[in-house]
């Protein structure tokens, strides 16, 4: 189990990475397809706003592409080397790792953004209560 507090924490669960009281997503479920990457505009505990900027989360398309090409070369090394299939069906499998994978490859790519950028703040509560 993850601890809660950690990045990686909020990476998997793709809660808020100020406070991680709640899902960043309008809907948890990234296999709502009209829904994978609708993102809400701010925690409602803590109201840090996830749009830094406008297009913010062009950045990470790169994070996705790395992402992708980590479920390929595992698609690639479960079939290939540890089951001993032909090289054709270590690329069928490849391409069904990644079809069936993506929206959780988008969304874990949009959550290790934002973590590059925000921080767990255990004292969110009172950051809020001296802010008022």
């Amino acid at each position: 189990m993850i601890k809660k507090g950690t990045k990686l924490y909020s990476i998997f669960t793709g809660t808020c990475p100020v406070c991680q009281m709640e899902s960043m997503y309008t809907n948890k479920n990234p296999y709502i397809l009209p829904d994978v990457l609708k993102i809400n505009d701010h925690c409602s505990h803590c109201h840090t706003k996830y749009r830094l900027e406008p297009s913010f989360f062009y950045g990470s398309m790169y994070v996705s592409y790395a992402v992708g090409i980590a479920f390929a070369v595992a698609a690639f090394i479960i079939s290939y080397v540890f089951i001993g299939t032909s090289l054709l069906t270590a690329f069928v499998s490849i391409v069904l790792t990644l079809v069936a994978f993506g929206p959780i490859i988008m969304r874990l790519s949009r959550n290790i953004w934002i973590n590059i950028f925000m921080h767990y703040n255990k004292n969110w509560a009172n950051k809020n209560i001296d802010s008022h």
